[in-house]
């Protein structure tokens, strides 16, 4: 599915159910500065926004907020949540995005750096979430005020659009790992159903971007395989990727470890956010790996 800016925008609500959102989440290895932030709507008359920043390993702040009221036909620009604001400068290329909470603040410009890539409506994770969408990789460069410090941001990421109609009903588990290096990104979207075990009847998406090639481009993964390491609290400790090209390959192998991460308890779903250092064929990134699940 190409991708045109119209798509960016928030799209009209089909129901009480629907939902939209935007979220960039980015990480920096030398100032050891990360980040999600996300600007939602649902059935298009109610805001939210959630922002998660970690400075080293520790968490520097969490702000949320659900409810805001907004006008029809808003644009992102015009949305504000949970103290986040972007600005689009150029479409699906340049944006800017502010962060002020408690105990930290964001100043960041984002520079896409490759075309984005849509999930089919036909995949089987879109079919079994519920939701359409698509991923970006991203350069980003900015600041940051920390507790007790100041850091200059000139790091990777990823910007996503996402929006359909979730039922957590039929949804056990949802599982978004983004990895980031210099020339390539990877992108990872899992949905396992209600009452599932192991990963037999798990539904997963994969694109690799690369964006260093002397062609820019992106690819769908034929076969991947996502194996993750939990600790006893059920947190995500470390990540395998084997992404089968094709079934004649080439195989596409990377390896990550949490640096930093959280919990956060959002009534009747967990959030498990982490980002981690991945190394892959020589490579050294970073990036992020959600896990979303109903609570017991």
């Amino acid at each position: 599915m190409s991708v045109a800016a119209d798509l960016d925008a928030p799209h009209a609500a089909r129901s009480d159910a629907f939902s939209d959102s935007l979220t960039v989440s980015f990480g920096d290895a030398s100032s050891e500065v990360y980040g999600t932030l996300r600007l939602g709507l649902s059935a298009g008359s109610a805001a939210s926004g959630l922002a998660m920043i970690f400075d080293r390993s520790e968490v520097a702040a969490v702000a949320a907020e659900n409810g805001v009221a907004v006008d029809d036909g808003a644009s992102w620009d015009s949305i504000g949540a949970a103290g986040l604001d972007v600005e689009e400068l150029e479409p699906l290329r340049r944006w800017r995005v502010a962060f002020a909470g408690d105990g930290a603040s964001l100043d960041l410009e984002l520079e896409a750096l490759g075309e984005a890539f849509a999930l089919e409506d036909g995949e089987p994770v879109a079919k079994l979430g519920g939701m359409s969408g698509f991923d970006q990789p991203l350069r980003v460069t900015g600041s940051a005020q920390l507790p007790g410090r100041r850091a200059e941001i000139d790091g990777l990421g990823q910007r996503g659009r996402s929006w359909g109609e979730p039922d957590w009903e039929r949804i056990g588990r949802t599982r978004t790992l983004g990895a980031w290096f210099p020339d390539v990104a990877l992108a990872v979207t899992s949905i396992a159903p209600a009452g599932s075990s192991g990963h037999d009847r798990e539904a997963l998406s994969a694109v690799v971007f690369e964006h260093g090639a002397a062609e820019p481009h992106a690819a769908r993964v034929s076969d991947p395989r996502l194996s993750t390491t939990f600790d006893e609290d059920g947190r995500q400790r470390r990540a395998g990727l084997e992404l089968w090209m094709s079934d004649d390959g080439p195989v596409r192998r990377a390896a990550g470890e949490v640096v930093c991460g959280t919990t956060l308890d959002l009534g009747r779903l967990r959030l498990d956010c982490s980002f981690l250092a991945w190394r892959m064929e020589g490579r050294v990134g970073v990036g992020r790996y959600d896990v979303l699940t109903r609570a017991e």
